[in-house]
């Protein structure tokens, strides 16, 4: 026989609250700081000597509440694979009577789709897990980003009214925001099993070298809008655009992140005659 879990929205309002006390197992995360991207849930559980926390117990009870805070997706991960989500705001009860249900919140419905391939609705064979996790992901746009070319990048500047066609270098600075849009995948594919927490500085690096290089191509897009580099201060929601298309294989599809915003402080350029 094999059984189903699922979250039933419990109670609306606040995170915490008195409501909180009414239940053996109440598993929750305060709010993240902006430099942590996913957590592991705190547990908190009473017993006859009141209430105590607990993070070494990987099993969740049936009837335990699940917490989730505004600007969090939690997922519920048994035995390394992910069983549930929740990217809605309010408190759940965890009953493996149920049929699952997934809450999209503002991810939208496409977090189903990924689901559907990569996540499970069923436990194994009935019985209780021997690991069970909660990991709350931070869902918030996640600015001050800083980048800089040290390279100068190819920028072609074409305007056929006057005749112009010029090849030019650039050289630019500035910052960028990004968002977690899939946790599913930046679980699976990224930061996985973790025991406390998984932080920016852990992956910033590889995003900030992924976006360099996806600059040059995307400079060519926008130049090919007829956008001269002197206005790319002015479209930074068209460089954007044509960033997360350049990096939509790397970080959408495969860590289910996107760049959100993308300022540039200062751009400055080295002229060479087209021939």
């Amino acid at each position: 026989m094999v059984h189903y879990m699922g979250l039933i929205k419990a109670i609306g309002g606040a995170i915490r609250g008195t409501m909180a006390d009414q239940w053996k197992e109440y598993f929750y995360c305060d709010s993240m700081d902006a430099d942590v991207l996913v957590t592991k849930g705190t547990k908190r559980v009473k017993g006859m000597f009141g209430t105590k926390n607990s993070g070494s117990d990987n099993i969740i009870t049936n009837g335990s509440v699940i917490a989730v805070n505004e600007g969090q997706c939690m997922i519920i991960v048994d035995q390394g694979k992910v069983v549930e989500i929740c990217a809605e705001a309010g408190q759940f009860l965890y009953d493996t009577s149920t049929e699952p249900s997934i809450f999209c919140g503002s991810l939208g419905k496409s977090i189903v789709a990924t689901f559907s391939e990569i996540g499970s609705r069923i436990t194994f064979g009935g019985d209780a897990g021997r690991d069970q996790r909660i990991y709350f992901f931070n869902t918030k746009e996640l600015m001050g980003n800083r980048y800089g070319t040290q390279n100068p990048i190819p920028f072609r500047v074409v305007d056929q009214n006057i005749g112009l066609d010029v090849d030019i270098t650039v050289r630019c600075n500035g910052e960028y925001s990004y968002k977690i849009v899939d946790p599913i995948l930046f679980y699976t594919n990224v930061c996985g099993n973790i025991v406390e927490e998984y932080k920016r500085d852990q992956i910033d690096d590889q995003l900030k070298s992924e976006l360099l290089t996806a600059l040059q191509p995307a400079f060519a897009k926008i130049s090919a809008m007829g956008i001269r580099y002197s206005a790319v201060p002015a479209h930074t929601m068209e460089l954007a655009d044509a960033l997360n298309e350049v990096l939509s294989e790397k970080w959408a599809n495969l860590r289910g992140i996107k760049i959100i915003s993308f300022g540039v402080n200062s751009i400055t350029l080295r002229r060479r005659t087209r021939r």
